[in-house]
C-alpha cells in the first residue's frame, strides 16, 4: 500500500505564506498530509502559515535526510545548490519525508520564491 502524498518545499528568506498556497494549490495535492521543510527554513513564518491553511501536518528534514535523497532527485539548481549546498531541496524534501521507497510524484514545479514538489513512499522510516 502506498503512503500518502508529501509536499516538499524549497523556499528564499522571508517567502510569503500567499505565494506559498498559489504554488502549493496549483498542484495535485489530493491525499497529501504533509508539507517537509528543510531545516534552514524550518521557522518560516510564511512556510508554517501556509501549512497551517492547508492543513498540512509540518515535517522538518535535517540535512543528513536531505544530502541522502540528492542523487534521487530529478532537478537541480546550481543557485540552490550556491545558496544552501543542496541542489534540490523541494524534492529532497519530498522523497526524504515520504520514506522507504520514496519515488517523486510530481517533479520541482516553481512558484514566486518557492519551489514544490510532490512525493509518495511507503512509509515513514522509524
Amino acid at each position: 500500500m502506498s503512503g500518502a502524498r508529501v509536499l516538499g518545499i524549497g523556499a528564499r528568506p522571508g517567502v510569503r505564506a500567499a505565494d506559498v498556497l498559489t504554488l502549493a494549490r496549483s498542484l495535485p495535492l489530493e491525499g497529501c498530509d504533509r508539507m517537509a521543510l528543510p531545516f534552514f527554513r524550518a521557522e518560516e513564518p510564511g512556510l508554517r502559515e501556509a501549512a497551517r491553511v492547508l492543513a498540512l501536518e509540518v515535517v522538518v528534514v535535517d540535512a543528513a535526510s536531505l544530502r541522502a535523497v540528492q542523487p534521487y532527485c530529478a532537478t537541480r539548481s546550481v543557485a540552490a545548490e550556491r545558496a544552501t549546498g543542496f541542489a534540490s531541496v523541494a524534492e529532497g524534501c519530498a522523497l526524504a519525508a515520504a520514506g522507504i521507497e520514496a519515488w517523486l510524484v510530481m517533479p520541482r514545479r516553481d512558484g514566486r520564491g518557492v519551489t514544490g514538489a510532490l512525493a509518495c513512499g511507503r512509509g515513514r522510516e522509524t
